[in-house]
């Protein structure tokens, strides 16, 4: 009896056992039978549409398009990169570099403007200047062609000539230069150097091959030749790159064994921890971190692991948010397919993805992160800050913003046509760090605008027409009209003085131009550092250790950084805090 109760027993489990078998196998074979259901009919209507179609359709297009509407339904990070975009692909995403002769250049009325020439290139060594016109390349005309297209005929083989008749201002004959490409590698690193007494400075442009090598020997550098005791890591604009070369610039500055972020995907084999390996540079030196809005992805990880390890100070304003990890796979046909595996997170345990590519809305739009579902974190001295929206500054500044009048100028080009007058008229002007235009220079610009045209529009005339459509539509206009007349025309009369009263603020546009003419991007940005509100409370934080240590202790009004709004917290309850 015992022996059968026994049989039966095992029968049982062995039943139950098949019943899981073939649930779990009727799971999987329902997600492929709607795998291969959906490939089915996408093949069908391919060879249908292929067939049947009215008119000839290019095969290769309408595979195109489907690849491109089905991963835009995912994020925009997620991409499918044909072997002809390869190149743009590593020029973005892995190392910038290509052989050229080191300008860009824009369309403007069917003519070719060159409106940048790199330090140090053969450009450059030719004497190619912005604000030149490109009249043919190797006896090619260039009008008329797009900016794209003349720079696909710049690039070439390494050490090739390249042929340009060039127009410049002030001549009377055009100009020719015989120029050799060279490989053109833009450094990650843009600019290493002093802010005053012993602060260094380093902008980080992008985070491809070697930029943690770059910080690192532009960081030893300024230790070693100016002795700095301070140092700002500019990060703003930069959307990102190699997640390791971050994690590898943060090393510099933390203790071996620090944890810096943490990557977790869906496949738990792509789950991985970033520590710092090295030994640090220095795990001392007072540190500012600058962001903005353009800061993404790798400059996060950076400010992140800075802020949640109390390491030093961030300043400037909210990242962009982007808390998503891509790897590329490779497919067929020398192609790839760069996808969204995985999120990181802090090394407090947030994630700070702002936007939420899941739950979208019903017309397909993307939603922000809300305030009720942002979780509280601590950094390692206590401080509370906040999951789902990007790094939040520790000190924030002001957006800098200009009058419509300097919108106009700049959209229309003014400013660097004016630039471009100067330019042929001074062969030199005093370093990019002291020169500013006279207050008879600025007279001369307005004299210059006398025949130009840059009408725009300001926030008080919109106003004022909108104020008149509400009237009308009410049936009120008649009775004010005599009183919308003069007030237009007193706006009328305010405007013409927008030159004069936005003169500090067109007057840096103005320089900044003008000082790129003659020391390039190294002098625009030497040229920024006495009007950049984001330096200026950079240097008076490390001035001030007391304030700077307040900060990374989270005394006072330090203690919370970038706190939610509190009805928002409130409609969600309390909420538990995380202490990773």
């Amino acid at each position: 009896m015992k022996k059968y109760t026994s049989s039966l027993y095992r029968k049982f489990i062995y039943s139950c056992l098949v019943l899981l078998v073939i649930g779990v196998s009727f799971g999987f074979t329902d997600r492929y039978f709607e795998i291969a259901k959906n490939l089915d009919t996408f093949a069908t209507i391919y060879r249908q549409l292929n067939s049947n179609y009215v008119d000839e359709v290019n095969p290769s297009g309408l595979i195109q398009e489907g690849i491109q509407a089905m991963l835009a339904s995912l994020d925009p990070y997620t991409e499918y990169i044909p072997e002809s975009d390869m190149e743009d692909f590593r020029m973005n995403y892995v190392s910038k570099q290509y052989a050229g002769i080191g300008i860009s250049v824009f369309t403007r009325k069917d003519k070719i403007i060159v409106s940048e020439s790199y330090d140090n290139f053969s450009a450059q060594r030719a004497d190619i200047r912005a604000g030149d016109e490109l009249v043919s390349i190797n006896n090619i005309p260039v009008n008329g062609r797009s900016s794209s297209q003349v720079s696909d005929m710049l690039k070439g083989q390494k050490n090739t000539p390249v042929k340009i008749i060039i127009k410049r201002l002030g001549e009377n004959q055009l100009l020719e230069k015989t120029i050799l490409r060279e490989t053109i590698t833009f450094k990650n690193v843009s600019y290493a150097g002093l802010l005053q007494d012993n602060i260094g400075y380093i902008k980080l442009d992008k985070f491809l091959e070697n930029s943690a090598l770059e910080v690192k020997q532009s960081l030893l550098a300024l230790k070693q030749q100016h002795h700095i005791n301070a140092l700002v890591l500019d990060l703003r604009g930069n959307g990102g790159g190699i997640v390791q070369e971050s994690v590898d610039i943060v090393n510099l500055f933390v203790e071996k064994g620090k944890k810096i972020v943490t990557q977790k995907a869906k496949i738990k084999d792509k789950d991985m921890e970033y520590t710092a390996t090295q030994r640090p540079v220095d795990p001392l030196i007072p540190l500012v971190i600058l962001v903005d809005r353009g800061s993404a992805s790798a400059s996060e990880i950076v400010a992140g692991a800075i802020q949640d390890l109390d390491r030093g100070t961030i300043i400037g304003s909210r990242t962009f948010g982007k808390g998503l990890v891509q790897q590329t796979i490779n497919l067929p046909y020398n192609s790839l397919l760069k996808v969204t595996v995985a999120k990181y997170y802090t090394p407090s345990g947030r994630c700070i993805q702002a936007l939420d590519y899941t739950h979208r809305n019903q017309d397909g739009s993307v939603r922000k992160i809300s305030d009720s579902l942002m979780a509280e974190y601590k950094t390692a001295n206590g401080r509370s800050v906040y999951d789902g929206s990007g790094i939040y500054p520790d000190l924030i500044t002001k957006e800098k913003t200009y009058h419509n009048v300097a919108y106009s100028l700049i959209s229309k080009s003014l400013h660097f046509d004016y630039a471009t007058r100067y330019r042929a008229a001074h062969a030199s002007i005093p370093s990019a760090r002291t020169f500013s235009l006279s207050n008879a220079d600025y007279q001369e610009f307005i004299k210059y605008l006398a025949d130009k045209e840059y009408s725009y529009s300001t926030k008080s005339e919109k106003n004022l027409e909108e104020l008149k459509t509400i009237a009308e539509k009410e049936k009120y206009f008649d009775e004010i009209k005599e009183e919308y007349s003069a007030l237009k025309n007193k706006l009328a009369q305010n405007k013409k003085e927008d030159l004069s009263r936005c003169q500090d603020e067109i007057k840096e546009i103005l320089e900044s131009e003008i000082v790129s003419r003659y020391y390039f991007q190294k002098g625009r940005l030497e040229a920024s550092f006495r009007t950049d509100a984001d330096i200026r409370e950079a240097i008076k934080t490390l001035a001030d250790k007391n304030l700077y240590t307040a900060i990374l202790k989270g005394q006072g009004s330090y203690k919370i950084i970038g706190k939610p709004k509190m009805d928002a917290l409130v409609n969600a309850g309390s909420r538990p805090i995380n202490n990773n």
